[in-house]
């Protein structure tokens, strides 16, 4: 039963089952729980959403690699996980307009640097196991984390 569960998890709840590019819809699909952390959740709330999905992704990968193979596409709990870091540290306003201008900007730092993977991201991904399937995306949400930091500061 528990193996069963794991791909869904994994594909979360089989977003990573979308046509084309399923990295990039669990990513737009993460921003949902995002947002919400990011409004109703204390301070740290992100930071444990970021590793909780790190700990799933963990769990998930060598099931979600038996089944599809190495680095699968479909298991996008990862980019969830990546996602999240780029908010860890970022204040939401609850403005509606403020907030989603931050998510969108969000996004695409964030699918820049995991589908470019520059600046080391390539070389963690290398790492065997969960570890390099999650990794480069940490990585990759970490560098889009520097970059909104960055931006806020400006405006």
């Amino acid at each position: 039963m528990i193996q069963k569960i794991k791909p869904i998890l994994g594909s979360f709840f089989y977003a990573g089952f979308l046509p084309n590019a399923p990295g990039t819809w669990g990513s737009f699909f993460a921003l949902f729980p995002i947002y919400f952390v990011g409004v109703y959740a204390p301070w740290y709330g992100m930071a444990l959403l970021a590793l909780l999905c790190s700990l799933i992704t963990i769990w998930v990968s060598e099931e979600c690699e038996r089944v599809w193979g190495g680095d699968p596409s479909p298991l996008v709990m990862d980019e969830f996980a990546g996602q999240s870091m780029a908010f860890i540290a970022i204040p939401f306003s609850g403005v509606i307009s403020y907030d989603i201008m931050l998510l969108v900007t969000g996004f695409f730092i964030f699918r820049f640097f995991d589908i470019k993977k520059p600046l080391g991201v390539d070389e963690l991904q290398q790492l065997p196991g969960g570890l390099g399937i999650l990794i480069d995306d940490l990585l990759a949400g970490f560098y889009a984390f520097l970059c909104l930091k960055i931006i806020l500061f400006l405006i």
